[in-house]
């Protein structure tokens, strides 16, 4: 008689605690068992059930058979000489995506990817060049965090963790590869985990969702989270927006913002960030601030102005480093509160747009004049 299949065990990485308290019933334990799971899991960064010690044998053994933790697989790490890490994650045989952390003296930025690859195609970025093959699992999202923070203090040990800080990670921005909101029904289970109390526990200024402009999805993320939100703005005007982020010509500018504005009512938040790719020629005249600023003025708005990351192919240049202060002064005289981002991983290809990973069996989706629809995760 041939044994009974093996039960797949269930990654309790990306389970809200909802669903874990409901898992940590199937096994007859009470509600309370699942905070002691989180605890261990987020809290401390035990993935081996063995080692929780608080919890009873038989329920770890019970955990033992029908669960595991198990976070992406590192395939490859690259470290800049400013500090920055890059890794390569695994996720699957022959896919793989990439996460990024920033050290700075007063914060730890982990940069984590939602997709492998990117179903947009906006003009400048790296990932989008790569095409699309899938959404990424809320384990596999959660997961990035996890194994991030687990590296991290790995590699610097007890001795040269901060002073008065248990985590090297102290901020997560979901602005790797992939558009966040077209994997809406995965983003917000990891985007509560981030931010429970009984899971990483980050304050939601200190989680940041970006996206190029899915404004239904703006409007629905404002029922269901309240993280900071950062868009991808990048243009003053419809026009030289739909050439650079395509989504445009389905959700243009004036739609966009007032989604924005949505959130920030719902949400009670400070301001949105709205982000700006500096390109020499494109985007970046004097003339075009202007318009920026008539655009922002009067709304709860800051501006990060980024200095573009070239890759192999592209067909833009960064502006000089006289027209982004040029064009961040005009911001301020006009009331528009505007900062420069700083480039960091540039020589691993880490910094911002440069992430690609790699994709293969992609779908490339161009947003042309004939198809402006994108496949969205509900």
């Amino acid at each position: 008689m041939d044994a009974a299949p093996a039960t797949e065990r269930v990654n309790l990485l990306g389970l809200p605690r909802p669903g874990l308290e409901q898992f940590v019933a199937q096994l007859g334990s009470k509600p309370f068992r699942a905070r002691q799971l989180m605890g261990w899991i987020y809290k401390r960064g035990v993935g081996d059930f063995t080692a929780m010690t608080d919890l009873a044998r038989s329920f770890r053994d019970r955990l033992g058979e029908q669960a595991e933790v198990r976070p992406p697989q590192i395939v490859r790490v690259q470290r800049s000489t400013d500090g920055t890490t890059k890794w390569l994650l695994q996720a699957d045989a022959s896919q793989a995506f990439e996460m990024v952390f920033i050290p700075e003296p007063d914060r730890g930025t982990l940069c984590i990817s939602s997709q492998v690859g990117c179903v947009l195609d906006c003009s400048f970025c790296s990932t989008a060049q790569q095409g699309f093959n899938r959404n990424l699992t809320a384990a596999e999202i959660v997961g990035q965090v996890w194994l991030a923070a687990r590296e991290l203090e790995r590699e610097a040990g007890p001795a040269q963790r901060p002073a008065g800080d248990e985590r090297h990670v102290t901020n997560v921005v979901l602005m790797g590869m992939g558009e966040p909101l077209a994997n809406f029904r995965n983003v917000v289970p990891a985007l509560n985990i981030l931010t429970d109390d009984f899971g990483f526990d980050l304050s939601r200024r200190r989680v940041t969702l970006s996206t190029s402009g899915l404004v239904p999805q703006i409007y629905k993320l404002a029922e269901e989270s309240n993280v900071a939100l950062a868009v991808s703005l990048h243009a003053p005007d419809d026009e030289l927006r739909n050439q650079l982020v395509p989504i445009n010509r389905k959700h243009p500018i004036a739609e966009l913002l007032s989604a924005c504005w949505h959130y920030l009512d719902e949400q009670n938040g400070r301001s949105v960030t709205f982000e700006y790719v500096m390109l020499d020629g494109v985007n970046d005249s004097p003339a075009q601030a202007r318009a920026l600023a008539r655009l922002l003025k009067g709304h709860p708005a800051k501006v990060n102005l980024i200095p573009f990351n070239p890759f192999p192919g592209t067909v833009y240049r960064r502006s000089s480093a006289e027209a982004i202060q040029a064009f961040r002064d005009e911001l301020l005289r006009r009331g528009v509160l505007a900062t420069v981002r700083r480039t960091r991983g540039d020589d691993i290809d880490a910094a911002c747009g440069q992430l690609a990973g790699r994709v293969t069996d992609r779908t490339t989706v161009r947003l042309g004049s004939k198809v402006i629809s994108v496949a969205v995760q509900p």
